[in-house]
């Protein structure tokens, strides 16, 4: 089933309720004395993979919002690819997020309050 407001990668910019899903895991990170940043991954339509920064709470540096909702998308689908997913998430990737993005077949990424399109993730 495919939802009109974000089916798939190859369609204009997400729905805003996306980037409020992040902006709230941004709010999540930042009431467990993390960093302020979040993210979700899009498949069809639908979240499939959340991520508030746990890079404190975890004592993980690899712990990024992106990449906590690009292992919680894997593992609720039960597989590596996410192709033809997007992530949304509250600000830019860092290099290392972007990269993970692209190793997992990510289509597209938009980013930041006006939802920028950063493209398809590069390795």
């Amino acid at each position: 089933m495919t939802d009109s407001a974000f089916p798939d990668a190859r369609r204009g910019p997400p729905d805003r309720r996306f980037h409020d899903a992040a902006q709230a895991l941004l709010q999540l990170a930042r009431s467990w004395g993390d960093q302020p940043y979040g993210a979700v991954v899009v498949a069809d339509g639908v979240i499939v993979g959340v991520g508030p920064s746990r890079v404190v709470v975890d004592q993980d540096f690899t712990a990024h919002a992106e990449r906590v909702a690009l292992r919680d998308a894997q593992r609720r689908l039960g597989r590596p690819s996410l192709a033809g997913a997007v992530l949304v998430s509250t600000s830019r990737p860092c290099a290392a997020c972007e990269a993970a993005a692209a190793a997992a077949g990510l289509g597209r990424m938009y980013h930041g309050p006006t939802l920028f399109d950063a493209g398809a993730p590069q390795p």
